[in-house]
């Protein structure tokens, strides 16, 4: 009997020693978005936030050395890496991190999904970060033309009507006499808002 329950004993001790280590009671991973989720990209200027995220434990602690991917829709609103590459796969580091650097929005106006997924020793954990590729506001407002542009067009045009009304008022125009007065514009930096 004594000699049962020892084969007993150590055929379960080779079997726990050969578990998986999730198996083992080592709990989950889980992913968690540190930047980049919402984030608007500029398609114009082909200019990307990079999504980082952090890979914790069930403690809420870091996960060093633990391989993230990061995949980009094949079509559609999107983006690529380096050599136009829809996948990267990264290492976090000491504090659990892992940073997809060299995002490109493509061209292509609209929302689209990253999925990330991560693993450490036969644990696994998704997430997905949402963005957006869109035209700037500014240069979707003027058609292309730059906001700066814009605001010089709008001084030199209020500046010509001042003019304007200030010529009608002190000669020719409205019964004032006198001589007639010059309005000139002086090129220089719009100050809009008021003095400063």
């Amino acid at each position: 009997m004594l000699k049962r329950c020892l084969s007993v004993w150590l055929f379960c001790t080779i079997l726990i020693q050969n578990l998986p280590l999730n198996a083992q009671g080592a709990g989950k991973i889980n992913i968690v978005i540190v930047e980049g989720e919402g984030a608007i990209n500029n398609v114009r200027q082909r200019v990307a936030r990079e999504p980082i995220v952090q890979v914790e434990d069930e403690n809420r602690k870091p996960v060093a050395g633990a391989a993230v991917t990061f995949l980009l829709p094949n079509q559609g609103a999107g983006a690529s890496f380096a050599n136009g590459a829809q996948s990267l796969t990264i290492t976090t580091d000491a504090q659990g991190q892992a940073v997809a650097r060299g995002l490109r929005p493509n061209n292509v106006n609209g929302q689209y999904e990253i999925r990330v997924n991560a693993s450490h020793q036969g644990r696994t954990a998704s997430t997905v970060i949402s963005q957006t590729n869109a035209i700037t506001a500014a240069t979707a407002a003027a058609g292309g033309i730059s906001g700066k542009l814009i605001a010089i067009i709008a001084v030199a045009a209020g500046a010509a009507a001042t003019g304007a009304v200030v010529a009608t008022r002190n000669g020719n125009g409205n019964g004032g006499g006198g001589t007639p007065s010059r309005t000139v514009i002086v090129p220089g930096t719009p100050n809009i808002g008021g003095p400063q």
